[in-house]
Parts: C-alpha cells; structure tokens; sequence
C-alpha cells in the first residue's frame, strides 16, 4: 500500500485497504494463527444482519471470536481480525523488565499506577517485583513501562502472588491494516468503554436526556439495520452515551416485542463518524443477542440461559427503555472527517 495512513475503505468501517485486498493478505495465514473455521450464523437468528463466528480450538484465551457487519465479506473481515487481534495479544513476544515499581520508575517513564483500577485479588505493592512492558505515550510521544498483565491475553498463566492486581482484558485491543488503523480503533474502543460506564451512573432523568430520536438519523446504513431490526419484530432504542472526551459513542439495545421474552441484544459503539458509531451500535447488538442463541462463547455461564435470567434481562432494558420518549438529535453527536488515520489519531 503506497500510502498507508489514507483511508481507501470507508463503506461502513474506515479502513486503509478494502475488504478484497484485508481478506487476501490474512487467509494465507490463518493455520498460523490456528483458526480452523469461520462459520455463517446469520441464519440461527431471524433478523438476516451477517453474523460469523471464528473458532481458534488452541486459543489461551476465549476459542470462538464473532464478527458483524451488513454484507458476509464484513462480518467475515470483522470476526477474523478480532481473532487475529486476540492471538497475537495472548503472545506478545515483547521485552520485558522484572522490577519493582520503585526500581523502575528511578530509571524510566512509568503510566501513573495508583490511577490504574485494581482487582479485588490483591493490592499494588510498589516494593515487591513484577513485569514491566513498554508502550508508547501518545500523549508526550514517548515511551512509557506499564504492568505487563494488562496488556496480555494467555489466561493459561496462574495467578501467581505478585500479579492479579489490575484487570487483564482485551479492552483497547484492536487489529488493521497499517498501524495508525489500529491505534485508531484500539483508541476508540477505550473511550467507548469508559463513555458507557459513565453513562449506566448518570440519575435517571440525565440518562433518559440522551436517548437518540431514530428518525433524526439520515445515513443509510444505520436506517438499513434499524430497519432489519424492527421488521423482524424487535424493539429497539438508542442512546448516545458522549462524554467530555467529545468522540462518538452510542448505545443499542434490542429485546422481543409485543413483551414476548428471548434473548436481548446490547451494543456499543464509538467512532469520529458518528454514523459508523451509530451503525456499530446496531449491529454489535445483533452479535450480542446471536451470541447467546449460539451459545459457542466459552466465557458465557449456564445461569445466563435459564428463564428466569432471560425475564429478569428483559425486564430491565424494557424499564430503561420506559423511562421516557426520544429526546435527542443525532445531529447533535460531535465528528471529525478525514481521509488519513493520522489525522484521526491527532483528533483523538
């Protein structure tokens, strides 16, 4: 790719190569990554939105990996990039330092530890050693140690004393076509998950503010999906969860209507075009609600598909949804338009 920070792909997603060229350049090596099967679920459910399961028998972390989208190839690029994404975060193959916080921070720049969340597994002691990983600070372009255990995603490691103090997700994890790509999307999904933390502890009347009138969204693959949604007999509602941060985030969530019960579907999305936002709300909902009718996730529990945990679920969202009418314009929700992902990443 002669250029690879333009965006040559902006159907849907924005992506430095179409999905023609993304799908060559990955398949020659899905036996290295150990991806046996990409299957088509779309038709497990009735809404018809392209859903894919991938399937990694020898994975460190989940086996089975989705992806969405409104045609098969995008589903497809989706869930195969996610995979991949994954298997390369379960073995970084980066150098590593084992030191204390206070031996290192003496010798380097450090992210701002106490301001990390911990688990409840154990508190940070600055004294005692561990693993260090270098990033880089995008904020001061420079290089920055943090704990390793929260970049990884080989869940085969025991939790062994000195680690377990911070949260070990894929939260932040994302793949591309170049670099700028990824850091792009790795970004936005960072403030997408704190936007929507923000939101579930916003009072009532605040939260219900923002629900996003569906007729106030012009652009035609969100009406397309909302679309497919509804005449397949589901409720649906928006809500676009914006912080201070200023980029894009919407939340999607879709349950049985006529208060029949089944499984919902939630979804989050954040984006600089906030269509794209709005349409990877509406299809990661799709994707949530087949995830359950699937049941191939091997992090989902047995609780979760009794009924009385299906009523309980759809309860809940139908009394958020209950709260009050579509206050919101989606013309409201700020952007930023590019045609370069470093362009993009100075935004962000």
């Amino acid at each position: 790719m002669a250029d690879c920070s333009k965006k040559r792909f902006t159907i849907e997603t924005h992506r430095a190569a179409t999905l023609d060229e993304t799908l060559a350049r990955i398949e020659p090596h899905l036996s290295q990554f150990g991806i046996s099967r990409v299957a088509n679920v779309t038709g497990l459910d009735r809404i018809g939105i392209p859903v894919v399961m991938v399937v990694r028998p020898n994975s460190r972390s989940v086996v089975v990996s989705q992806g969405k989208g409104l045609s098969l190839q995008a589903a497809r690029v989706s869930g195969l990039m996610e995979s991949i994404e994954t298997w390369h975060a379960e073995r970084p193959g980066l150098p590593l330092r084992y030191e204390s916080f206070s031996e290192i921070s003496q010798q380097a720049a450090t992210v701002i530890v106490p301001a990390l969340p911990e688990t409840s597994l154990g508190s940070f002691n600055p004294n005692r050693k561990s693993l260090w990983v270098e990033a880089q600070n995008l904020l001061q372009n420079g290089a920055a140690w943090l704990p390793y255990e929260l970049i990884h995603t080989d869940y085969t490691h025991p939790v062994i004393p000195q680690y377990g103090c911070f949260a070990c997700s894929t939260n932040g994890l994302a793949s591309g076509n170049h670099l700028l790509e990824a850091s792009c999307h790795a970004i936005c999904e960072v403030i997408e998950r704190d936007a929507i933390s923000v939101w579930h502890h916003l009072p009532s009347d605040v939260r219900t503010a923002t629900r996003v009138a569906p007729e106030t969204i012009a652009d035609a693959s969100c009406t397309d999906a909302m679309t497919r949604i509804e005449e397949a007999g589901f409720d649906l509602a928006l809500w676009e969860t914006t912080t201070d941060v200023g980029v894009a985030s919407f939340r999607c969530i879709i349950v049985e209507g006529g208060n029949r019960d089944g499984h919902i579907g939630i979804g989050d999305g954040c984006h600089v075009d906030p269509a794209i936002a709005v349409l990877r709300s509406l299809t990661e909902a799709v994707q949530t609600r087949m995830t359950y009718i699937s049941g191939a996730r091997d992090d989902m529990t047995p609780d979760e598909f009794t009924s009385q945990s299906i009523s309980h679920k759809c309860r809940f969202v139908r009394d958020l949804m209950g709260e009050g009418k579509p206050q919101r314009s989606f013309e409201a929700a700020p952007g930023f338009a590019s045609d370069d992902f470093a362009k993009d990443l100075d935004w962000l």
